[in-house]
């Protein structure tokens, strides 16, 4: 540490003591320096404090907090993959037309192709309307109990319904074969069937406990039955494309479905 300034200092003009952080002399009024000199001090600069970060919690679950409803922006994995795997599998047979369309139907010559008719469209609305669909109620699904659930309903009643379907009506002939006619069903409009089935009858369910009240959701029980309605009516648009009896099967699984989730926690 340097040393400090002198006591005091002598006026070089009327010899008066001053003190040295003055610049002109008090009784004379003679110039002594040009600025006073820096005061140097011995403690130490104290440190910037540093302001605690505000806690943060993670998302909130359903059922975590009573009255809280969970977090609804979660991504829907599940769903965005049986949408996705539609999206996609109808772009890669689109190069190979009916050669594409045997290699996964065949049609429905082998088991395992029970699991890829579902992502089989012949007609873009077809698709729009069932994929849609699975998007909707897919997503409000894995929300409330996760991927798993909607993985299970899809298999249960996409496959399920289509596994019933070939066992009764059969696979065409071997002459219908090669232009892909005949009495096989394809398409997500079971698994969509199943889906909502799977949402909303939980709900309806509840609803009837309550006495027919519907405060304690926010659910549109009407906009759901229409697209049922909807879904169940498109055999009579398309025959050929999707069955009747694939459908009637849909609506049967997605029920046990429904009646089966509505005995699960919401995660």
């Amino acid at each position: 540490m340097g040393a400090g300034p002198d006591l005091f200092v002598v006026c070089k003009n009327c010899g008066s003591q001053v003190s040295p952080y003055i610049t002109e002399c008090p009784y004379c009024g003679n110039r002594i320096r040009k600025r006073a000199p820096k005061i140097e001090r011995e403690d130490k600069p104290q440190k910037k404090r540093r302001t605690p970060s505000m806690p943060s919690l993670g998302p909130l679950r359903t059922g975590e907090i009573p009255g809280v409803r969970g977090d609804s922006t979660r991504r829907p994995i599940a769903t965005i993959t049986i949408v996705a795997l539609a999206c996609l599998w109808w772009l890669a047979t689109i190069p190979l037309e009916d050669e594409g369309y045997q290699i996964v139907l065949d049609p429905l010559g082998e088991w395992w192709q029970v699991l890829t008719a579902p992502f089989v469209h012949f007609s873009a609305w077809y698709q729009f309307a069932a994929l849609g669909a699975i998007g909707v109620f897919g997503w409000v699904l894995e929300r409330k109990h996760g991927w798993l659930p909607v993985i299970a309903v899809w298999l249960v009643t996409a496959s399920g319904s289509l596994a019933i379907a070939k066992a009764v009506e059969g696979a065409p002939d071997d002459a219908r074969l090669a232009g892909l006619d005949g009495p096989f069903a394809v398409g997500a409009s079971y698994g969509a069937i199943g889906l909502l089935l799977a949402w909303a009858l939980p709900i309806y369910l509840e609803r009837r406990r309550n006495g027919g009240d519907g405060e304690y959701d926010d659910a549109d029980m009407l906009g759901a039955g229409i697209i049922l309605a909807l879904l169940v009516l498109l055999p009579a648009t398309l025959r050929d494309e999707i069955s009747w009896l694939a459908t009637a099967a849909a609506l049967v699984l997605g029920t046990l479905c429904g009646l089966v989730m509505s005995r699960v926690r919401e995660r």
